[in-house]
């Protein structure tokens, strides 16, 4: 008889999911029509919230959710809109780079650390960004298939 494994805290899993906001019903990740993600939890691949809904589960099962953004990515922190001045944008970004409101931008800084926000609004002498996770502040559906547990 084969025992049966339920995701934990720390299982690895083998999965399809979709991600879907609430509002419009706007598709943002799904592996249903690809290949299944493996990973173990814990390490941050997933946001926590969405983690959370594994617990439990094995394989075989499907089930979907509903989550806040409290329960997703969290919502949206004013303190992560920051601005960031042109001219260390163009001494630091890849040549070619746009900042254009609404795009979300990966760019470097002067430290070698790596930034990565969305664009608010053009100002004269910098860019307001918005740092928060791009899905924070939003609803989401969340739906998972569990092909394996280890």
């Amino acid at each position: 008889m084969s025992e049966t494994f339920c995701v934990q805290a720390d299982s690895f899993v083998t999965l399809h999911y979709r991600i879907k906001l609430q509002e419009g019903e706007h598709l943002v990740a799904s592996t249903f029509n690809d290949k299944p993600a493996t990973l173990q939890l814990g390490q941050g691949y997933l946001a926590h919230g969405l983690e959370q809904c594994l617990l439990g589960m094995s394989a075989g099962q499907f089930k979907q959710f509903e989550l806040s953004p409290e329960q997703g990515y969290g919502l949206s922190n004013p303190d992560l809109y920051r601005p960031v001045s042109k001219s260390l944008l163009n001494q630091f970004a890849e040549e070619g780079t746009s900042f254009k409101p609404g795009e979300f931008v990966h760019f470097p800084g002067p430290n070698g650390e790596r930034f990565a926000g969305t664009v608010v609004e053009e100002r004269e002498t910098d860019f307001l960004f918005d740092f928060n996770h791009p899905l924070a502040g939003r609803g989401l559906y969340f739906d998972v298939q569990i092909i394996g547990v280890m």
